[in-house]
């Protein structure tokens, strides 16, 4: 004793150190993946506290304690196990029945992990022995499906040293995966033989550092838009694709992306074998919305002659044939009434005049055919034709050569923005959340433009007669306050095995790309919705342009886009309807660019809102009550004061949340509803009118004629 005394060893070994590798704990202070934020600094994705379950064993865990520290019945925690865990019964029993026998604890896998507190809490209520839960982290996307093949995922992962952390797999989370990635730290402490910390015992700690925050140009208001326009889209349409970019013109930000399919990156419910970011990764023919770059460069070289006539119909060049879309065209029309028809044959005479190689060099400095250099990755460059005349003329309208989304976005911005182009962005700022330093920057970058202040202007105006022009293809884009303009497109689909292009009743890509105000556009956005499902009556420019218009509109009014004055005047007044019969009340509504909704059955209208006298703008909805069964409408964009309307029309039991308009309904348009069946709707700030759809003459597309054909471009 007096030797261990002096010396403080037994045998040469330090007993102090002894202690410390027997009592020293190390325990692992997890650092927090970074945020990915929007530019307003709302979450899109971030880390939130979650558990890790784990089942000890080992009987040494019990020993000298009053309760068992091990799992002491297998089945019956098997039973319990199996209520709160994504794991049957039988599987959980044989995880303990086949762990090896000098086991100290065992682990569940997935489903053990990333368990929430309310699942922990309840489970510890049950106080099962050997059951032990350690704070875990869990990546957390509280908008659910939201720009997600642009965030992508991420999730947690087994190292080669055993250590679980959170990888990127997808998108963002994959491409700054080394940026988001934190570096842990640890704490040292003494604690007895069952782990608890030792009196008078200091903590030596060294604090993780946190992942990067990634700051988007996204905005999240501006997204959901796009993404509620989006799923109504697709439970009406379902179509195979669809895809939505807005773009501020001026800068290049990218405000919104989105497409279909999606998922939820929390939960990867929806996910399918197809990982691209369309509007980065896939290529495509862009079929009649390239037109406007054929115009802009006939412009630019003092070719273009709207008022000028030209034979339209039909064009031979070689042996080969290319029709207008309704294949006999319309006689001797302008150059201008070509493009509002958007007439193919009146590319190949533009061609004609300014040389179809300048016409390729043009599509080169508007950056077609090769990559933009956005800050994302895997970005396709497309392929221009150039190797025969035939191919440079298809180019023209938009077949033959690929382009991607975001190459479409950037030329656009050219015209949009007085012939400045501005490189696409997504990327704001990274900043290192420890130090509150920005570490790295992204801003508005300008390619040098084809095409001059002059040239944009011109083309804006051309682009807004097709909205305005009863020749015009793109009538049913036509914003409610706002002048916009833009060009619709038609493209052929190529067949995934074989040559040539499928065929069938929508079995298109029908787009359209545009901008407003079009005197000075501070929003771009181009729409894609591919094979719509149409049912009779519909056609395939409906999707794109109730996306386009509801997205724009909600857009416009949030961003505080002063409406343009000469909308003022264009009101309708209302008459008095009462005693009428409601079906030809509605017939002439419609005609006057009104929404009418009757809230019975068909019969004379008892009352309406507004009322006879009362000035409205095109698209307001007007109320007819009549007696009968109630039917819900569409309540998505009306206002609160239209919802308690309704509410006094009908006697429903109509339940209102919120504030400004409404944004969800908890029954769905089309419901027989009784005064017994109460309907929750949602009010969201700030507005966000999107009407129900009207009927509307088809313009270019159709489900007869579908735009350009094969036949059309080869020859009859």
């Amino acid at each position: 004793m007096l030797q261990i005394q002096i010396t403080g060893q037994i045998d040469g070994r330090a007993l102090a150190a002894m202690a410390d590798q027997k009592y020293l704990k190390e325990s692992v202070l997890r650092a927090d993946r970074g945020k990915i934020v929007d530019r307003a600094g709302e979450v899109i994705a971030t880390d939130t506290l979650s558990y890790r379950l784990v089942a000890v064993l080992s009987e040494k865990a019990s020993k000298g304690s009053k309760k068992q520290q091990h799992v002491t019945d297998f089945e019956k925690t098997a039973d319990v196990l199996s209520q709160y865990l994504d794991m049957d019964r039988d599987a959980i029993l044989e995880r303990f029945q086949n762990a090896p026998a000098d086991a100290y604890q065992i682990e569940f896998g997935k489903a053990g992990r990333s368990i929430s507190n309310e699942t922990a809490d309840a489970l510890k209520k049950e106080e099962l022995p050997g059951i032990r839960f350690f704070e875990d982290k869990k990546r957390l996307y509280p908008n659910g499906k939201f720009a997600s093949y642009l965030v992508g995922f991420a999730m947690p992962e087994e190292m080669k040293d055993k250590t679980v952390r959170t990888v990127g797999k997808m998108g963002l989370e994959k491409t700054y995966d080394k940026q988001l990635t934190g570096t842990d730290g640890k704490m040292n402490l003494k604690t007895d033989r069952w782990g608890i910390q030792l009196r008078d015992n200091e903590k030596q700690i060294e604090a993780p550092k946190n992942g990067q925050t990634i700051q988007l140009t996204l905005d999240k208001t501006i997204q959901n838009f796009v993404e509620d326009a989006l799923n109504r889209a697709e439970k009406e349409y379902k179509p195979e694709k669809m895809l939505a970019v807005v773009v501020n013109p001026k800068t290049g930000e990218i405000l919104a992306m989105s497409q279909r399919p999606s998922f939820h990156p929390g939960t990867r419910e929806g996910l399918t074998d197809n990982w691209l970011n369309e509007a980065v990764e896939e290529t495509f023919e862009p079929g009649s919305t390239m037109k406007m770059f054929t115009l802009a460069a006939a412009i630019q070289e003092n070719k273009w002659d709207p008022n000028a006539f030209y034979k339209s119909g039909e064009y031979k060049i070689y042996d080969r044939t290319i029709r207008d879309v309704n294949r006999t065209g319309w006689g001797t029309i302008t150059y201008l009434e070509g493009f509002q028809r958007s007439s193919n044959v009146s590319m190949a005479y533009l061609l004609e005049r300014m040389g179809d190689q300048t016409f390729i060099d043009y599509l080169k400095k508007f950056g077609f055919g090769k990559k933009v250099g956005i800050d994302l990755p895997n970005e396709a460059s497309g392929i221009i034709l150039d190797n025969y005349p035939s191919e440079r003329l298809t180019t023209s309208y938009g077949q033959g050569s690929t382009v991607t989304p975001i190459q479409m976005i950037q030329a656009a911005t050219a015209i949009a923005n007085d012939g400045n182009m501005m490189t696409p962005y997504v990327i704001d700022q990274i900043i290192d959340p420890n130090t509150e330093k920005v570490v790295e920057q992204h801003s508005a970058e300008a390619k040098k433009s084809p095409i001059s202040e002059e040239t944009a202007k011109r083309v804006r105006e051309v682009l807004a007669s097709t909205i305005t022009s009863e020749h015009g293809t793109g009538k049913k884009f036509a914003l409610d306050g706002y002048d916009a303009g833009g060009k619709t497109g038609t493209a052929q689909i190529p067949r995934t095995s074989g040559k040539g292009y499928r065929a069938g009743n929508g079995n298109y890509l029908y787009s359209f790309l545009g901008m407003a105000p079009i005197d000075d556009p501070q929003l771009l956005t181009y729409v894609l919705v591919q094979h719509p499902q149409l049912k009779e009556g519909k056609y395939g420019s409906d999707p794109t342009s109730e996306i386009f218009t509801s997205v724009m509109e909600s857009s416009l009014k949030y961003l505080n886009i002063a409406p343009d004055s000469e909308h003022a005047d264009n009101t309708v007044t209302m008459e008095n309807y009462e005693g009428a019969p409601s079906g030809k009340t509605a017939a002439a509504l419609k005609e006057k660019g009104l929404i009418p909704v009757i809230t019975g059955e068909a019969g004379d209208i008892a009352a309406q809102s507004p009322a006879a006298g009362t000035e409205l703008t095109p698209g307001s909805v007007v109320m007819l009550q009549t007696s009968g069964n109630t039917l819900l409408p569409d309540f998505t964009g009306w206002s609160k004061r239209q919802i308690l309307t309704f509410k006094s029309f009908t006697d429903l039991d109509i339940r209102v949340n919120g504030e400004g308009y409404v944004v969800k309904q908890s029954l769905s348009a089309g419901s027989a509803v009784t005064e017994n069946d109460p309907v929750v709707i949602t009010l969201e700030e700030p507005e966000q009118m999107t009407a129900p759809e009207t009927e509307e003459e088809p313009g270019e597309e159709s489900p007869s004629d579908g735009g350009e054909t094969e036949e059309d471009i080869l020859g009859g």
